[in-house]
């Protein structure tokens, strides 16, 4: 327990709370949703039934080139700035286009009125391992 204690500590201690705000405990401390926690279980069920169909009808290469192909596409990636990754050919490749969810068209950062555009040096020093900070979808 006290090893448990000490790494909490550290990872308060890296944290700056200048550039990126107070750090809360309610985060690390609540759960996720039982109805979250299903979905994603039964998202990934259906991943592993559909992966095994492909197997089954087109050979284990199949399922092996799909996952190359994500590996590479998955990486590809603008560096930080004013335009975020889209990641299209990744989202094809995964069926991601197919999903229509409201993140596409509610909540979008970049149509708050409150929108601040984050430094583009410290999105590639995050990138690069260099600094330490929050992940952002724009950055990684």
């Amino acid at each position: 327990m006290s090893s448990k204690s000490v790494i909490e500590h550290e990872v308060v201690a890296n944290h700056d709370a200048l550039r990126f705000g107070l750090h809360a405990v309610k985060g690390d401390v609540v759960g996720s949703h039982p109805l979250q926690s299903l979905r994603e279980s039964t998202g990934r069920a259906w991943e592993e039934k559909k992966r095994m169909g492909l197997d089954l009808t087109y050979g284990t290469a199949f399922n092996l080139r799909r996952d190359l192909d994500a590996q590479i596409l998955s990486r590809f990636q603008r560096p930080p700035g004013a335009l975020p990754s889209s990641m299209l050919g990744f989202e094809a490749l995964t069926g991601g286009l197919d999903d229509f969810a409201f993140e596409d068209y509610l909540n979008l950062p970049q149509d708050s009125e409150t929108f601040k555009p984050l430094d583009m040096h410290h999105g590639m020093e995050v990138r690069l391992g260099i600094s330490k900070g929050p992940v952002c979808p724009s950055f990684i």
